[in-house]
This record gives structure tokens, sequence and C-alpha cells, in this order.
């Protein structure tokens, strides 16, 4: 999807990442430099930003995002190029070539053969490659869609199926599967198709919201006031309503397409992004972007608008200067003036997170400025809650969690604020070990190989289509397309993400209590196949509607890094920081680690013995006994051998504490660490006698026997080498018995003397 803008030419200085920004654009962008090209086309599947010459065809990878990657080249022959893409496989290039042809080129054998369509019926809007198992090629013409099975070696295309329809215009993007076909006098009429590796589905006809802007005027819809986007796994139809001042929200049904609210916009010039499941709109006349978070039940931005800012540029005064955002240095000859341009007329927006200005042949990537956004706020548990779910920048979230944590305990605000980002976090970690993306460590970027999308405006009449970036990539193991039922879900062996996403903060859907409006940190819910109406929902949808979702393998793809903080990683990187910087009474810090253990118990999360040894330490220290017996009989505290020795430890001050680490280890069965104990407290026999009765044989006789000659008591020494000498096989034909028996009849002989 494009969306033009307004030039604005910004000093480098004022451009640079010394102003205030939440969203960024990285320098160096991607150059598509390759001499004699002309005009850019996206390939939304592929992840290729693509340039023709006459001859040849140079493709860029995109994703993952390398701004010094060489591009390929591929020879075809010369002609108008009015679309262009790769199919899934990569082996074969479709270039439209007029309204009413499309050539297609082998890449391997150099073969190319043509398709065209009768001059009289229609023409060529678009196309597009797909995975679905009933054809390779979609063609989509003004009288509808022609599914196309694409032999090469034969040099055809067997058409299988036509879709009769009126398509004005249409929007698809390869992530989601879904083409939206636009039709009636304001092209407000749609209807859609998904075309996936399960099928094709069929949305129900619907229309899009249109104030009139006169009564006797009726705005027309344009292809660039329509997005396709994927936010947390959900397929969202975004319209910009310019006379209205508004972006409607609409969501996919399998039965039902239901419009999930309005956001303000205040530019005739609007774009959208999706960067990291946030949704971005650009307010391209007051060149500001807002942003929102839809996971959340709030229409409010996350935070102020403010510029979109470049980052590593280099200052206007001095010939090299050191980025910001990354400690290198950028000569200044490698910066072009063209590159200094927020919001040109010729930036195009594709939608998820990149921009690509087609005069000066640049591809930037759009990026979150985490740590400004969570400045932004004093609300901790909202901040929170919005960290845990970033995935693109996980380790940098996780840091700014327990930072953001570790301060609202220092500054001791009240406990309960504290224990709800505390059940933030506990849930977030939860979460994500049931899905598993905590244990899946560093994501790794991949590309699945699909169709793409036209940015460029060539020499064409036609209405382009528009691709949408996955920001995620897409597994190459699975090439999964979007699901639109359970059932096909349950085929793939892969969860659906849950409905409580569709509780956003777009205006509407809050009267129905019935709505389930919980909210998982961690960003994907667990597999539900429940649709949780609203009011509005429940107007339209039956009760077998399941939602439109994206690809599973996308969405696998997401999950790859997590920002959950673990329980051992909240001792060692929170709360034994905070210990040791905390001043005063420690009774605050315990009450926040109750709460902690509080948290933790309700999400069935096991605490490590470190966090009880802490707290057992930090009642000592005021020497609240009662309280702290209390907790070990109450079982606050979960039975271990570290907390048995801390009590052991602090018993010598308090005999009641002695007991209960006493009785700990025998709950425990820790027999061997009982008897030790026993010995080193000079209770030999009692010792020997909970040995015997536990058949405790890990315990050396030589430690008892050197016990016993230290206490130069010959009666002991006897005693125990009776005991082992009746109950050991064997002792008795030791080096140990044999010894010790010398040692005695010394100690008798001393006596006697």
């Amino acid at each position: 999807m494009s969306a033009k803008a307004s030039s604005s030419q910004l000093s480098v200085s004022s451009s640079g990442s010394g102003g205030l920004s939440h969203v960024y654009i990285q320098h160096p962008p991607l150059r598509c430099n390759a001499p004699g090209t002309g005009g850019l086309f996206y390939d939304d599947g592929n992840k290729l930003l693509i340039s023709p010459t006459s001859d040849q065809v140079f493709s860029w990878k995109a994703v993952p995002f390398d701004p010094h990657v060489a591009p390929t080249s591929d020879s075809i022959s010369e002609g108008p190029i009015l679309s262009i893409r790769y199919s899934l496989d990569a082996k074969i290039i479709a270039i439209q070539r007029s309204s009413l042809e499309i050539q297609f080129f082998h890449r391997e054998t150099g073969q190319n053969f043509c398709h065209k369509c009768k001059p009289e019926s229609d023409s060529i809007l678009g196309f597009f490659w797909t995975d679905c198992p009933l054809c390779d090629f979609v063609l989509v013409k003004t009288s509808g869609l022609d599914l196309l099975a694409c032999d090469a070696e034969s040099k055809s295309l067997n058409v299988v199926e036509t879709r009769k329809l009126n398509v004005s215009w249409y929007v698809y993007t390869h992530e989601s599967r879904l083409v939206l076909l636009a039709s009636g006098m304001q092209c407000k009429t749609f209807n859609g198709f998904q075309l996936s590796s399960a099928g094709i589905v069929r949305l129900p006809k619907f229309e899009m919201v249109m104030a009139k802007s006169e009564a006797n005027s009726k705005p027309v819809l344009a292809d660039e006031d329509v997005y396709i986007a994927t936010i947390y796994g959900r397929i969202y139809c975004l319209q910009i309503d310019r006379v209205a001042m508004l972006l409607h929200s609409y969501r996919f049904y399998r039965d039902a397409v239901v419009q999930q609210g309005s956001l303000p916009i205040y530019s005739n010039k609007v774009a959208v992004s999706v960067v990291d499941n946030v949704l971005l709109i650009h307010q391209v006349g007051a060149k500001v972007v807002i942003l929102y978070d839809i996971f959340a039940d709030s229409r409010s931005p996350i935070s102020a608008p403010l510029p979109l800012l470049f980052r590593g540029f280099p200052r206007s005064n001095t010939s090299s200067s050191r980025s910001t955002a990354k400690d290198i240095e950028i000569p200044e000859a490698n910066i072009s003036d063209s590159e200094a341009i927020i919001y040109g007329d010729d930036w195009t927006f594709l939608v998820p997170d990149l921009i690509c200005d087609i005069s000066n042949k640049l591809l930037w990537k759009i990026h979150l400025d985490l740590e400004a956004i969570s400045a932004s706020s004093s609300e901790a548990p909202s901040v929170l809650e919005f960290l845990q779910r970033r995935k693109l920048e996980a380790s940098k979230a996780k840091q700014l969690c327990l930072a953001i944590t570790r301060n609202v305990i220092l500054e001791r605000r009240p406990v309960s604020t504290v224990a709800k980002a505390i059940d933030i976090l506990l849930m977030s970690y939860s979460l994500s070990l049931k899905t598993g993306s905590y244990l899946k460590g560093i994501k790794t970027e991949k590309t699945s190989h699909s169709a793409g999308t036209q940015i460029g405006i060539p020499q064409s009449g036609a209405s382009a289509s528009t691709g949408e970036v996955d920001a995620h990539g897409t597994s190459t193991k699975h090439q999964s397309s979007a699901i639109v039922d359970n059932e096909s879900l349950n085929r793939s062996g892969n969860s659906s993400t849950s409905d409580s996403e569709d509780n956003t903060q777009f205006n509407s859907l809050k009267a129905n209590p019935k709505v389930n409006k919980e909210k998982l940190s961690g960003g994907v819910e667990s597999s539900s196949s429940e649709v949780h109406p609203s009011s509005l929902q429940s107007q339209n949808l039956g009760p077998s509607s399941s939602p439109l979702n994206a690809s599973v393998s996308e969405r696998q793809e997401s999950q790859l890094m997590s920002p959950a903080i673990s329980t051992d990683e909240m001792y060692s990187l929170l709360f034994a920081p905070v210990e040791e910087e905390m001043v005063g009474d420690p009774s605050y810090l315990v009450a926040i680690i109750v709460e902690f253990l509080r948290s933790a118990s309700s999400e069935k999360i096991k605490v490590q013995p470190n966090i009880y040894v802490l707290t057992i330490q930090l009642l000592a220290r005021n020497e609240r006994y009662a309280e702290l017996s209390l907790f070990i009989i109450n079982k606050i505290l979960e039975p271990s051998k570290e907390v048995a020795m801390q009590l052991l430890e602090l018993g010598r001050q308090n005999s009641q504490i002695r007991k209960l680490g006493l009785d700990m280890l025998r709950q425990l069965s820790l027999h061997h660490d009982y008897v030790l104990l026993l010995v080193q407290e000079g209770y030999y026999l009692e010792a020997l006698r909970y040995a015997r009765k536990h058949k405790v044989v890990t315990v050396r006789p030589s430690l008892f026997l050197e016990a016993a000659v230290s206490s130069n008591d010959s009666q002991l020494l006897a005693a125990v080498l009776r005991f082992f000498s009746d109950f050991t096989p064997g002792f008795k034909n030791t080096t140990d018995c044999h010894g010790y028996c010398r040692i005695l009849k010394e100690m008798n002989s001393d006596v006697a003397v």
C-alpha cells in the first residue's frame, strides 16, 4: 500500500538522533544504485526490492534488513514493466507487460512464455503467486479473479477456477494471504478471499464506512486509503476516511466482517506502519507519528505525538561524526541531500515497517525507541505490559523492565503498585513457558518465498496492488499460509491466538460484560476456538465464527524471542541488587517479596530457594523470628535444603528457628545432612542411632571415629567402634577399624597408668 507524503527538507542536525522521538529510521538506508535501473517494485513475499533495466532485473533482499546487501540479477527481454514478482520457489519471474499480457521467464532455462487476456473482455489489474493447493497464480482483472496453475514445462497457464466480480482495484498481502477487491461507484464495497494452504475462504461481502463531504458529493475510496495489517497474529483492515478524519478498523471472521472502531487522524495525508505489533499512524502533514498498542484495552495513544527522526546521521558542521545509535563514524561523503528528507514526496510506506523513497531509490527500516517510550510514562505497570509484548528487541525490553521495576522498589512506591508490576512480569514469564518462547533462545530472522507488490509508479494506468511486509519473517521450514478456521489449525498442529486481542483501544466493543478482557503480557495467548463477541459483534457473528488469523508459521516466528524474566533473573538482577542498595528497615522489601511469592504461586511458577533464603535473612535482620516461624509453618517459604541450612545458621541465636531447620531436613529426607549436623554439634550417639534407623550408609565411619577421638572420651570411641563393627559389614577388616582400635588401646593404657 502506498501513501505519498509532502516533502520536508530538514537540516542534518535537526534530523539527527539528538531530537526527541519514539520512532526513528536508521542510517544508512539500503541504496538500490545499480546502473541503468528505473522504477522500484516490492516483492512482499520474497522480501525483495526489485529494480529493472531494459534487459535485466536487479533484486535486493530486504529482510533481514542489511543496507550493504549485494543485489542479484536476472536477464529479461526488453519491454514495458507494469508489475514484477518472483514465484514462491523463486524459479520463475512474472512481468506484467500491459493491461492484457503477463510474461513469464524461467530463471534456470531462460525460456519464456506469455499469458494474454482477450481485449474485448477485461483488463489486468495485477497478479500474485500463492501457495494455495488449488492454484499457483492469481490474476486480478476488472471482471474478477482467475485462479491459474502454472506449467513451466509446457509453457502455459491453465485456468483452474474463475470468480466473476466487478473489480475497480484490489489490495493484497502475502502475510495474510488475503485479497480485498473494491467495487461500486465509491469503491467502498468489498469482496474478500483468503487463499491459504488450507484452501480458499470467501469472506462475506461488506462495505466500508465513508462520511459525506457535501450533500451532492460522494467521495471515492482509493487504494492508498486501505491497508491490510497483521497485528498480534490478527488480520485487520485499516481504512482512512479523509472526510471524517478517522482511521476505521475492521476485523475479519469467517462469516462476518466487523468494524472494530475508529481512531482520529490529524492530517489529510496519513500512512500506516506496524513495528513489533505496534500500530504507527504517520500524520504526514503534521510530520509526527502517533503510536497505538491495540492489544491494550484503551483508545489512548502509547505516548505523545513526536516526529519521525533519523538515527546514525552525521552532524552538518563536521566532516565526520559518531553515530549515537551505533558507535561508528559515518563519512559525510556517503550522505546525499536526498537522504536528509523526511516524508518526501516519493516516500512509499510498506506495511509493516519499511519506507521506500522511490525517486532516490532508498529503502529505510522503521524502528521503535523503547527506551524513549518507557521514559515518556510514569505508569510503571502499563509500561511493563507494553514492553513484555515486544519481540524484535526483546533483550532491550527485558533490561528496561528490570530497570523500571528496580526503580519503583527503590522509590518505595505503594506495595500495590509494585505488586501489579510483579504480576505482569510473572504472567508474561508463565505464558512464555507455556508457549515455549522463553526456551527458544535468540530469534533468527527467516524469510519465505512468495509473491510481491508494486510500489513504484511506472507508466501504467492500472491500479496496483499493495503488499505487506512481515515484520517477523516467515519460517522457511513451514511456509504455512494464513489459517482461517480452527479445524485447519488443528490439522497443522499449531495453536491459534486467542480472541481477547479483539478488545483493543479502537473505539467501541466495551458494552458486553462477557467480552474477554484478560490481557496477557506475553503478546500471544493460548489456543482458543471461542469467539468473545462484543455488543456490536453479537449482531453479526454466528456461534461458530472463527477469526481470520495470520500464518501460523509467522506467529511461531514472532515467538522466537521473549522479553520474559525468569524467577532466577528476578532474584539475581532485581531483588539481590535492590537489597544491597536499600537502606533502613527491610520490612518494605519483605512485603514486596511476599507479593512476588503470592504471584508466583498463583501462576504455578517454581521459585528458586535463593529468594526464600533472602527473605529469611531480611526477617532475621529485624529479629522477626515469630513471623519467620509462621512463614515456615504455613509454607510461604517452601522447604528446601538451602532454606533449612539458613534456618540452622540462624538457630545459633534462636532455638525455635534451629528446630524448624532440623525438622525441615527430616521432612525433606535429607538424612545424610541431618546426621552430619548432629555429628558437628557433638551428638554422636544420636547421629548413629538416626543413621541406623534411616539406613544412612553414605556417612563415612571415619567421620564419627575422628569426632570421638577429638572428644578424648574412650568410652565414646569404644561405642562408635562397636556400632560400626556390629552394623557395617566388613568394617572389622578395614584400616579404619585397626587404626582406631590401636588408638583406643592407647587411650585405655593412659587411663590405667
